[in-house]
C-alpha cells in the first residue's frame, strides 16, 4: 500500500507553517512558512493554505490547526484573525461576523479536494507528543496561551484557558503571552510560567503536562528546575508532526 501523506498546516498569529509528512511524522520536503496576512477574512486563509499546498508534495489529506474555539471543523471564535492587523490590534466587526460559525473544514476540503481535519492548534500540537495514557495536558506558549486536554489518548472538549482571568483582570493570554515576555524579559516571564503551572496543577491533577509552542524554549533553566518531574518541554515541531498523528486519534473526538 502506498504511504498516506498529510499536509499539516499550523496557523498562528504571526505566521502560517506547513509541511507534508508520512504516517510516521517524517517530512517529505522542507517546511514552508509565510507571514499571516492581515486583515484575514476566511477566504484569504483558505487561499493562503492552498497556495502553500501548491509548493509542497501532493498530500492525500490535510490537517489545519488554528487558534481559538473550533468545534467539528467550525470556527466558534478565533482571537487574532478578527483584527485589522494582527494580535492586539483593533477588532473589525465585519471579520467577527465572517469568522463566526465559518465551516473551515468544509471550505478547505472543497478547495484542496482531500479529506480535511480542523482542530485548535494546541490540540494538533498535543497529538504530536502525547503518550496516549492517563490525563495529559498540553500548553503552548506563543502569541498567547494555547491548551488541550487528552484522557487516555482521547481529545477532551476544548476549553479556552487563554480567555480566563488570572490576575487583576488580565487573562492568561495577557499574563503569559509574547507581549509580556518582551516587556518582562525571559527571567521574570519564566517565573510567571512557573506560577501558572503551579496554579493549574490542582485544577487538572494531570499525569503529564507538555509545554510547547515557540516560547517554550525561552523558559530559563532556573524555572525549568522548578516545574516538576511531571512537566515535559516539547519542541515546536510537534505542531506539524501532530498534523499527521492527529488522524490516529479516536475519530469521535474530533468529529
Amino acid at each position: 500500500m502506498p504511504e498516506t501523506l498529510t499536509l499539516a498546516v499550523d496557523c498562528g498569529g504571526g505566521g502560517i507553517k506547513a509541511a507534508v509528512l508520512d504516517e510516521a511524522g517524517t517530512a517529505h520536503a522542507a517546511p514552508v512558512r509565510v507571514a499571516t496576512p492581515y486583515p484575514l477574512a476566511p477566504a484569504l486563509l483558505v487561499e493562503t493554505i492552498a497556495g502553500i499546498a501548491r509548493s509542497l508534495p501532493r498530500a492525500h489529506r490535510a490537517t489545519v490547526g488554528m487558534p481559538g474555539m473550533i468545534r467539528h471543523g467550525v470556527v466558534v471564535h478565533t482571537p487574532h484573525y478578527i483584527t485589522r492587523s494582527g494580535p492586539r490590534s483593533r477588532v473589525e466587526p465585519d471579520l467577527v461576523d465572517a469568522w463566526s460559525s465559518f465551516d473551515m473544514r468544509a471550505a478547505v476540503t472543497e478547495r484542496l479536494g482531500v479529506p480535511v481535519m480542523v482542530l485548535n492548534d494546541a490540540e494538533v500540537h498535543g497529538a504530536g507528543v502525547i503518550a496516549g495514557s492517563g490525563l495529559e495536558l498540553v500548553l503552548t506558549l506563543g502569541t498567547g496561551l494555547g491548551s488541550a486536554t487528552f484522557d487516555g489518548g482521547r481529545l477532551a472538549p476544548h476549553l479556552e484557558w487563554s480567555r480566563a482571568p488570572v490576575r487583576r483582570g488580565a487573562t492568561y493570554d495577557e499574563y503569559i503571552g509574547e507581549p509580556e515576555r518582551r516587556r518582562l524579559g525571559d527571567g521574570l516571564w519564566s517565573r510567571r510560567v512557573v506560577t501558572m503551572v503551579d496554579g493549574l496543577r490542582p485544577v487538572f491533577w494531570w499525569d503529564r503536562l507538555y509545554v510547547g509552542g515557540g516560547n517554550s524554549r525561552r523558559i530559563t533553566p532556573a524555572a525549568l528546575a522548578r516545574l516538576g518531574d511531571d512537566v515535559v518541554i516539547v519542541p515546536n515541531s510537534a505542531a506539524l508532526v501532530g498534523g499527521a498523528r492527529a488522524w490516529e486519534l479516536p475519530r469521535e473526538t474530533w468529529g
